[in-house]
């Protein structure tokens, strides 16, 4: 049940510029900075969002679907954190956490947005559902 359209796409594509992002960022921390534990956690939840996504694409159900989307909703959720840690040590500068977690907090947004939708909808569904049982009692 491919899906490619609206607002998990977009998402999807920026969830996959923000995993460029936070290579780069990644290795930056690791050659310039010698931060390897931090950095490890932060590149493997920041790539993570993107990766779940496109897992949702191929989804079997829409209950899979909304599965994968909420997972890629931790995975940017516990990605701010690392970099909110990253700020916190001074590992990060103000300007290099401000431009990235923006991005981070985007992609979150849009996340919040989308499992949100995806939820009602399946409330919906299912008050419907039990709607049409009662008629047929």
């Amino acid at each position: 049940m491919k899906r490619e359209k609206g607002e998990v796409s977009i998402t999807l594509e920026k969830s996959r510029k923000f995993a460029i992002r936070i290579y780069n960022l990644y290795k930056h921390l690791c050659e310039e900075k010698r931060e390897y534990i931090l950095a490890k956690q932060l590149l493997r939840s920041g790539t993570s969002i993107g990766a779940n996504l496109t897992e949702a694409q191929y989804a079997v159900s829409k209950k899979e679907f909304l599965l994968k989307t909420t997972i890629s909703l931790k995975e940017a959720a516990e990605t701010e954190y690392w970099l909110d840690l990253l700020k916190e040590t001074n590992i990060l500068t103000t300007a290099e956490y401000d431009s990235i977690t923006k991005d981070c907090k985007d992609i979150l947004y849009m996340l919040i947005a989308t499992t949100k939708k995806i939820k009602q909808e399946r409330s919906l569904q299912m008050r419907r559902e039990k709607g049409e049982e009662r008629k047929e009692k």
